[in-house]
């Protein structure tokens, strides 16, 4: 007997959600995030490790993010982990302080940043149609093996493209958001 468990159908589509909530919160907008560097990677003790594994990441201020180092060696591999992460940063080594301003956006790059931001929405949404294609296989497989009627098929059918239509409205909502955070002046 093929499984239907609408739970699971939601928990999969709210788990889209989340990782786009993730990803967006790695994209500048005008104000410093510890975020923004959670995807910062430092050579350290002979392998690669998460910026907040060897340093403690703040926000200050609305312009500045600083990295507390706890150990005094891995100041300059901080430092050039955040200057090679691809993010247009310049951080400064002040002791085991690592001061980093974030520069004013352009109108340029906010536009670049929205239309990253518009990817990362198109591949929740997409991952959210999977998972009703998943849902509405399972569906009409129940049917097939005569384990429900049609009509019950068609009521779960119905409970997937509410789900489906919930968490992409969700999506749309979080990517506005997010776009207007970035283009705030």
């Amino acid at each position: 007997m093929a499984e239907f468990d609408i739970n699971d159908i939601e928990r999969r589509m709210e788990g889209a959600h989340d990782s786009l909530s993730k990803d967006l919160g790695g994209l500048r907008t005008g104000r410093a995030s510890t975020a923004l560097l959670d995807n910062v990677t430092v050579e350290a003790y002979g392998s690669r490790m998460p910026i907040n594994q060897v340093g403690t990441v703040g926000a200050p201020e609305a312009r500045l993010l600083t990295v507390q180092v706890w150990d005094g060696g891995l100041v300059k591999a901080v430092e050039k982990g955040i200057a090679n992460a691809g993010l247009g940063l310049n951080p400064q080594a002040d002791g085991n302080l690592i001061r980093v301003p974030l520069p004013d956006l352009s109108e340029e790059r906010r536009k670049e940043l929205v239309k990253v931001a518009a990817q990362y929405a198109e591949q929740a949404r997409t991952a959210v149609r999977n998972v009703r294609r998943d849902g509405m296989e399972a569906a009409r497989d129940l049917e097939k093996s005569g384990d429900i009627s049609e009509d019950e098929k068609k009521r779960l059918e119905g409970d997937v493209q509410k789900a489906t239509d919930k968490w992409v409205g969700k999506i749309d909502e979080t990517l506005a958001d997010k776009e207007k955070d970035i283009l705030q002046v």
